[in-house]
């Protein structure tokens, strides 16, 4: 028997913070107003039906390091995935260009959230967030993923050499921009590097950062506020 599964995005509208955080930040280490944050976090545990405490967040870092959480606490400090198996508990993952990626395994009961920066992609946090799953019970053939809004690769433009040595770490990856320069896909690498461990329900969200001003950018103007990618178990 299978639980429930919800994903869901924000936007930068709905919420209290004032420009250039306006509206619905939900980062609280970006310069805006802590109580703005605090209520922007509120709102959207009620809006999901939560309560606050059902929501868990990272102090992420870019780094390829997940953590298996088993109920309400504390941010998570130094790391850029969650793993569960507690219903009701949201995972959380901030994003303002880098890919949010919601994975489940709806019959085994094991949700994840993994931030994958150009970083932490290199270094393989979805593969780590994938192997915690494992561990927990999942399937891998039972998983399911979606890569949330982020950067696309015509507008992701990096050196030369960086689109090289990312591309060997998560080939697919490299990209072109318009003008034909050296650029990053991250999504596309990622989407190949989870077909390649087995898993083949990957759904990609097609919203690029830069492009959708509902979207907060970091690449498109900083600062600027975070969006949020959660995952969980009804």
């Amino acid at each position: 028997m299978s639980v429930r599964v919800r994903r869901v995005t924000t936007t930068r509208t709905g919420g209290v913070s004032a420009a250039p955080y306006d509206t619905f930040n939900l980062g609280d280490h970006v310069g805006d107003d802590p109580a703005a944050v605090a209520a922007n976090r509120s709102r959207l545990a009620t809006a999901l039906g939560l309560g606050p405490d059902r929501v868990r967040w990272m102090n992420q870092v870019h780094s390829a390091r997940v953590a298996v959480i088993d109920g309400p606490g504390a941010t998570v400090d130094d790391v850029d995935a969650l793993v569960t198996a507690e219903p009701r508990l949201a995972l959380a993952v901030l994003s303002a260009d880098c890919v949010p990626v919601l994975l489940a395994d709806a019959r085994a009961g094991v949700v994840g959230a993994a931030h994958a920066g150009r970083v932490g992609a290199q270094h393989g946090v979805v593969v780590n967030t994938v192997e915690a799953m494992v561990e927990l019970g999942a399937r891998v053939q039972d998983i399911s993923v979606l890569l949330g809004p982020a950067v696309s690769g015509p507008n992701y433009e990096v050196p030369d050499q960086m689109a090289a040595e990312v591309e060997d770490a998560l080939p697919g990856s490299r990209a072109r921009t318009a003008r034909g320069t050296a650029a990053l896909d991250i999504r596309a690498g990622l989407a190949r590097q989870l077909g390649g461990l087995g898993i083949r329900a990957v759904d990609v969200d097609p919203r690029c950062t830069v492009e959708d001003p509902n979207l907060f950018s970091h690449r498109r103007g900083s600062p600027t506020g975070r969006l949020a990618s959660l995952v969980w178990m009804e």
